[in-house]
């Protein structure tokens, strides 16, 4: 009995040990991969052929990456942007990618959804990589952990995510230090950055939270969002109701409005809605928005629905927000309709399943003016901004646009 126990426990023990070795070997393949396209990074030179190959060979290492969890993964991704890892665009976007919106100039439309850069950490590094803009959060009030884990799932065949982090932030006061040293160090100008703000899961005074944000954190912001549409946050849903929209916004705006602001005014004000949202909503929605003067919509935020594809998948079951491809039809949907019902007089910004210029093309067609990507970025890689960006001029020239502001809500213009 003594040797079987001990046969058993040794079995046990070099089990163990090839599981450390083979998940210390992955990670040091990703670390060899990072290094080689930092070291090419730093050393060769700005030719746009030469920028080609590094985004390239950057994404290469995406397959390594997965190998980790998707948490894991995404920290790596975030630390790797933070310590200005991944390769640095040089080349200048094309002329009719150039928009202008709310008297910000944005050198491309495409930009980086909420999510990924949930803290301000990784800010110039991910500008770096071409995107017209990026925005930072979900940031809340207070500290909070956020949901248990595992909460991140991958649906690989459906290049689909399925997340229920729930506001993990470190809160506004770590975000606040991180962005005043950002901005007394003016690291990048060429970018611009949105911040999205969200409630305490405990938070009893929703519009409370919102305000503390705003008032901490504004002045470091391009733009501000209130993100009243993520499924993870319990109740959070239910203040896209016109009576609680109406209440929250107005204590919003009067916080945003009550700060001294330079020639230049306030950030401009979007609230981020979901796009399970039915008809009446809607509606209800795009009333307060238009009453109110809201400066924008973002549509949308990650979906609880679960089509059958999805629902058949592994994972696929898993409760929490799905983003990712099987997001862009419904999404744009509703980005369309929205579009119809502010009669085209608020700007919007369209996010859910974009992974090509196609995808980003279409979002502008049915009325966006600004559009936002995560997910396949996630799966892609950096190779994917600069090709996204291309295909999107080769869709405006297509159809014989000039700019992306002649092409926004075009989808309403041919069938009217």
């Amino acid at each position: 009995c003594a040797r079987r126990f001990r046969s058993t426990e040794s079995a046990r023990q070099s089990n163990s040990e090839k599981t450390s070795t083979s998940l210390w070997r992955r990670l040091a393949r990703v670390g060899v991969a990072f290094g080689v396209g930092t070291g090419i990074g730093f050393t060769v030179s700005d030719q746009p052929w030469v920028r080609h190959v590094l985004f390239e060979a950057s994404s290469a290492t995406v397959p390594l990456i997965r190998l980790l969890d998707g948490e894991t993964a995404h920290l790596l991704a975030v630390w790797a942007a933070k310590h200005r890892l991944l390769p640095k665009e040089m080349r200048p976007d094309p002329e009719c990618l150039r928009t202008v919106l709310w008297g910000r100039e944005f050198s491309n439309p495409i930009g980086l959804a909420a999510g990924f850069d949930k803290n301000g950490e990784a800010i110039d590094g991910l500008l770096d990589l071409g995107f017209g803009h990026v925005e930072v959060g979900s940031v809340t009030p207070k500290p909070q952990p956020g949901n248990p884990k595992p909460r991140v799932f991958r649906l690989v065949d459906q290049r689909a995510v399925i997340n229920r982090y729930g506001f993990n932030s470190e809160g506004v006061e770590e975000v606040h230090g991180r962005l005043a040293r950002r901005l007394s160090q003016r690291t990048n100008e060429l970018g611009l950055v949105g911040i999205n703000l969200g409630k305490n899961k405990t938070s009893e005074d929703a519009a409370a939270d919102y305000v503390t944000g705003i008032k901490r954190l504004a002045r470091f912001a391009d733009y501000l969002v209130v993100n009243i549409s993520s499924p993870n946050t319990p109740g959070l849903r239910a203040l896209q109701g016109r009576k609680q929209l109406e209440t929250l916004l107005k204590q919003v705006l009067h916080a945003r409005n009550a700060m001294t602001w330079g020639i230049r005014g306030p950030p401009p004000l979007l609230i981020k809605i979901a796009p399970d949202l039915s008809e009446e909503d809607l509606e209800d929605v795009a009333a307060v928005a238009t009453r109110l003067r809201v400066d924008g919509l973002i549509v949308s935020n990650t979906t609880v629905a679960r089509p059958p594809e999805i629902s058949s998948a592994k994972h696929g079951e898993e409760t929490g927000g799905l983003s990712g491809k099987p997001l862009m039809e419904s999404s744009t949907n509703v980005l369309h309709r929205m579009y119809e019902l502010t009669n085209g007089r608020i700007p919007l910004v369209g996010c859910g399943g974009v992974s090509s210029g196609e995808d980003a093309y279409a979002k502008i067609c049915a009325g966006a003016s600004l559009v936002q990507l995560y997910t396949s970025f996630a799966f892609d890689g950096p190779a994917l901004v600069p090709r996204i960006k291309r295909e999107l001029v080769e869709c405006l020239r297509r159809d014989g646009w000039s700019s992306v502001s002649e092409a926004v809500g075009s989808a309403h213009r041919t069938t009217a």
